[in-house]
């Protein structure tokens, strides 16, 4: 089976993975939220991936430069919307410890991808 060059990038697949992590955690939100953090922190989570596709498709490096900032800004709100979700108590302090780490992992690849890119 043929693949997008995109779908090669481990931070790609690490952001495919943190989305549907981070959609099954919501599931758990109060229905209060459901059109509030919830929605917020699933597009923003979701955004990671598509960002680094999208630029991995671009004609340019400064193009898939730009776009990874994209993504890394997703990320940083999603961090956001994390530590949100701990105030209120969606989520526990190990969920959110482990969902942190995996987000500060994130950040560092993709910076340093971003700062690679020619």
């Amino acid at each position: 089976m043929a693949e997008f060059k995109f779908e090669k990038l481990i931070i790609w697949q690490k952001a495919m993975d943190f989305g549907e992590t981070i959609n099954t955690k919501t599931m758990k939100f109060p229905k209060m939220e459901m059109y509030n953090l919830s929605v917020q922190i699933r597009k923003a989570v979701d955004s990671i991936a598509l960002n680094i596709s999208e630029g991995a498709i671009g004609q340019s490096n400064p193009e898939f430069k730009k776009f990874i900032g994209y993504a890394i800004r997703s990320l940083a709100e999603v961090v956001t919307c994390l530590q949100k979700a701990k105030r209120r108590k969606y989520i526990s302090e190990e969920e959110f410890h482990e969902n942190y780490e995996f987000a500060f992992n994130l950040m560092n690849m993709m910076t340093a991808f971003k700062l690679k890119i020619k």
